[in-house]
């Protein structure tokens, strides 16, 4: 997890000591139902499809 949080999860920011999951929830409604009531957003964000390779590939000419 700290590859991709890039800190420690398990080392409180505040004082340093040691912390530990006490829950691990799993359940698509009732995490919307804690998002709502954080006030945070419920959806995930719309992602547009990726690009296709280009036609043909690009000459670029020097230019002196």
């Amino acid at each position: 997890m700290s590859r991709v949080f890039g800190n420690n999860v398990l080392t409180c920011p505040e004082c340093g000591g040691q912390c530990r999951v006490i829950a691990c929830i799993e359940d698509p409604a009732v995490i919307g139902k804690i998002l709502s009531h954080l006030g945070l957003p419920t959806q995930g964000v719309q992602l547009k499809p990726a690009r296709g390779r280009p036609d043909r590939q690009l000459d670029f000419v020097d230019v002196v």
